[in-house]
């Protein structure tokens, strides 16, 4: 019988040992901000061998997208050995079955191994894992460690999340976190740390970004991917500029609700898709945003309960002009699909269309509206995170942007955000109508008006 060591034919490059150790050690979380090509996939691989077989059960290894797994993951080849790097991590002898279409791998110790994404995260079938690796953690749903963590809280599991730096975002939040949190491991390195790259190979980067996107946005890039810096903004970001300059005016921190003031709701509807609500208020030419909620797979009521448990005093629920449409999964009494705006007013909602507008019309109502915005930092942290990772989506193949956003966790907060700015400005900008005073200071009066004050009020009506 063959007898095979784990890791296989590897061990920890210098740089990279202080993470192994911490996990060796018993940490059960750690945060590995690296830059790219510093090998964070390799070492998430060839421990979680180790764990399939030191305790059998279920492991994933999730990327931001399913469908980015295969070529980053399954298929990824290392080019120094020329083998695929699943293989080198899990050697077949350890295998009992691979199923290649699912890119599942079931172990002879019983344990399983597979990858997946984070924009299905709560699609996955079979036993709840007790480890998960979150690749690329700053381009994935945060709401994939929400649900996930109490699963592995209960069943003592551990998660890492390696990523290279995409602005001030979840990754960012979750760093500072964890470095405050002494059962955590956390670290960052740059190339300038690790030594894994030369600054030759680097420089070679940067021209080449500068050919594909220009040099502030090329050098941007290089500074995100190779020095961990959080204060470039995202490539391709409709809202980043926007988005810092709200940071650093201070308009990102604790807003009061205030009691005399309506809270309007700005909503993205969905079922299977998430369902996205901005909480805001008109103040002025200034608008508050004091809350937000967003979760998926569920119908109109529960959104409506959440609303009744926040206890504001509410306005009107701005929607999408989409909601005129008929959802079969709900009927009337005579079996007919109903209208979402119809599902609305019956849970005492107060639904008001959203002109149909295109997308770019409403981005650039949103640039224009984001200077006037203040945020509630804690309440509305995750739509924050949103709108700063709301982007383009990036054609591989002409190697440019389209002029179409990148459909992933940030859309549906940004949708919402984008109705919320179409919306502000129509009736609740409207000024209440001027009250009239019941009486004018006799100065003002003209002599009709002081004749129906008068004692003998119906001479004046006969006056000419």
């Amino acid at each position: 019988m063959t007898k095979i060591t784990l890791p296989h034919k590897w061990e920890p490059r210098a740089y990279q040992m202080p993470l192994w150790s911490a996990l060796e050690e018993g940490k059960k979380r750690a945060i590995a901000i690296w830059h790219r090509r510093a090998g964070k996939d390799e070492v998430c691989l060839h421990w979680a061998a180790t764990q399939a077989f030191e305790r059998p059960a279920t492991y994933w290894h999730m990327l931001p997208q399913y469908g980015q797994g295969r070529k980053a993951i399954w298929t990824a080849v290392n080019p120094h050995s020329g083998k695929r790097r699943i293989d080198e991590a899990f050697p077949h002898e350890l295998r009992a079955n691979t199923n290649e279409q699912e890119m599942f791998i079931r172990f002879k110790s019983g344990a399983t191994w597979q990858v997946v994404g984070s924009d299905k995260y709560d699609s996955a079938v079979g036993s709840p894992p007790a480890g998960v690796t979150f690749s690329e953690w700053a381009l994935s749903n945060p709401a994939a460690w929400g649900y996930l963590a109490p699963i592995l809280v209960e069943n003592n599991g551990w998660a890492l999340f390696i990523t290279t730096s995409r602005g001030r975002n979840h990754a960012k939040s979750m760093l500072d976190m964890a470095r405050e949190t002494p059962e955590w491991f956390s670290e960052v390195l740059t190339v300038d740390d690790t030594g894994a790259m030369s600054r030759a190979a680097v420089e070679a980067q940067r021209r080449e970004y500068h050919g594909i996107f220009g040099e502030d946005a090329g050098d941007a890039l290089i500074e995100q991917e190779y020095f961990c810096s959080f204060e470039a903004a995202v490539l391709g970001a409709y809202y980043g500029r926007e988005m810092v300059r709200a940071e650093q005016e201070g308009r990102i921190r604790k807003v009061a609700v205030d009691p005399d003031l309506p809270v309007h709701c700005a909503w993205d509807l969905g079922v299977g898709d998430d369902t996205a609500i901005w909480f805001f208020q008109v103040s002025g030419a200034q608008i508050h945003v004091v809350d937000f909620y967003q979760n998926s797979g569920y119908a109109v009521g529960h959104y409506a309960n959440v609303k009744r448990d926040k206890g504001y005093r509410y306005g009107s629920d701005y929607v999408p002009h989409d909601a005129r449409q008929r959802e079969f999964l709900t009927g009337d009494k005579d079996g007919l699909a109903r209208q979402r705006l119809e599902v609305m007013l019956d849970h005492g909602l107060q639904p008001v269309l959203v002109p149909d507008h295109k997308i770019e019309d409403g981005v650039n109502a949103t640039r224009v509206t984001l200077p006037r915005v203040w945020f509630d930092a804690a309440k509305c942290a995750k739509g924050i995170d949103a709108l700063r990772e709301y982007k383009r989506e990036w054609d591989e193949k002409k190697r440019t942007f389209k002029d179409s956003p990148r459909h992933d966790w940030a859309s549906h907060a940004a949708d919402a955000f984008r109705y919320l700015c179409m919306a502000w400005r129509g009736e609740i900008m409207t000024p209440p109508p001027e009250k009239k005073p019941l009486f004018k200071p006799i100065t003002e009066l003209t002599m009709d008006e002081f004749m129906q004050y008068s004692d003998d009020a119906p001479r004046a009506r006969g006056r000419v």
